[in-house]
């Protein structure tokens, strides 16, 4: 479990999801959360992005900080053991 626990924080720190995707792709805890972890990366990627436009950035900004709140409730759920999905994208599965 210690293991799928360092797997599961990697797939909440950006870039480094693309460890838990290669690395423990047998490990259902941490395939969880990678999946969680890759959706609420490229919802950054793309707000991120977006911000730069005027006037409507704003919003986007609102939205690449709130992906960061998810990175930090993502992380507390694998250190509490639970596959609890993120609020809003929590039913995004990209990863089966």
């Amino acid at each position: 479990m210690k293991n799928s626990k360092l797997m599961g924080v990697l797939a909440y720190l950006g870039i480094f999801v693309l460890v838990p995707l290669f690395a423990a792709k047998d490990d259902p805890f941490a395939r969880f959360h990678t999946n969680q972890g890759l959706v609420n990366f490229i919802v950054a990627i793309i707000a991120g992005a977006l911000s730069a436009i005027p006037f409507i950035g704003i919003v986007f900004s609102v939205v690449a900080f709130v992906t960061f709140i998810f990175q930090i409730i993502g992380i507390i759920n694998v250190c509490k053991g639970e596959t609890k999905a993120l609020p809003l994208i929590g039913g995004i599965q990209l990863i089966k």
